[in-house]
């Protein structure tokens, strides 16, 4: 049977699906394996990731169990919800792409200040950095920024008074030397999954609409 077959088409999606189920167990390994080692403490950034995986994995599973036996209302439901998710991951990787070094530093101006005690500690720790950004024209910024340097954990904190060599930079420097790149591979990682989603969506739709030579060629499908 050609590769356009009834089995081909099968195979295809259950390929497909068997990456999702490997990159849903990824996700959720990295999580526990992020929190197991205390790399990552957030509740929920860990939370988040799992919730990620777990939903990746159940679509899967209504992919792998549909193409599998065939099931019409699992491959439709399948269809649906692979589209909406293609549509939702395509906008977010295409935001990544676009979005220049200002409106960085604006997302993240703007994000700081609802940031509990917690998690701007755990940040400059982790970064050894001391607040945001020392804006010292703007005296509400400037007067935030030495609140956080007050309390900020950071080593680099430690080594101003002993080293006159010692600087320690601000988290919003760090993260802006970084953040560029990271939308980058994030945004280009992205949008190549939503494209196999759409491919997924076409199987689907493809394998649907065909019939199994197996079956009983007067019988419903």
């Amino acid at each position: 049977m050609g590769c356009g077959g009834f089995a081909c088409s099968r195979n295809a999606l259950c390929a497909l699906n068997v990456v999702y189920v490997l990159v849903g167990l990824l996700l959720i390994g990295v999580a526990a394996w992020g929190k197991g080692f205390g790399l990552v403490s957030s509740i929920r950034l860990i939370g988040g990731v799992i919730a990620v995986g777990v939903f990746l994995l159940l679509i899967a599973v209504v992919g792998l169990v549909g193409a599998v036996h065939h099931h019409q209302v699992l491959l439709f439901f399948y269809m649906i919800i692979l589209g909406l998710v293609f549509i939702f991951q395509f906008g977010v990787s295409c935001s990544c792409l676009a979005i220049d070094r200002s409106r960085q530093e604006s997302l993240f101006g703007s994000a700081w200040p609802i940031l509990s005690n917690a998690t701007r500690l755990e940040l400059e720790r982790s970064l050894d950095c001391c607040g945001f950004l020392n804006r010292s024209a703007d005296p509400p910024s400037a007067r935030a920024f030495q609140a956080d340097f007050q309390l900020c954990p950071a080593k680099c904190k430690t080594l101003l008074g002993r080293d006159p060599r010692a600087r320690c930079l601000t988290c919003g420097e760090k993260m802006l030397q970084h953040s560029d790149e990271a939308l980058k591979i994030l945004g280009g990682v992205g949008l190549f999954f939503s494209f196999t989603e759409i491919l997924g969506v076409w199987l689907a739709m493809r394998y649907r609409n065909q019939k199994d030579p197996r079956a009983n060629p007067s019988a419903f499908l």
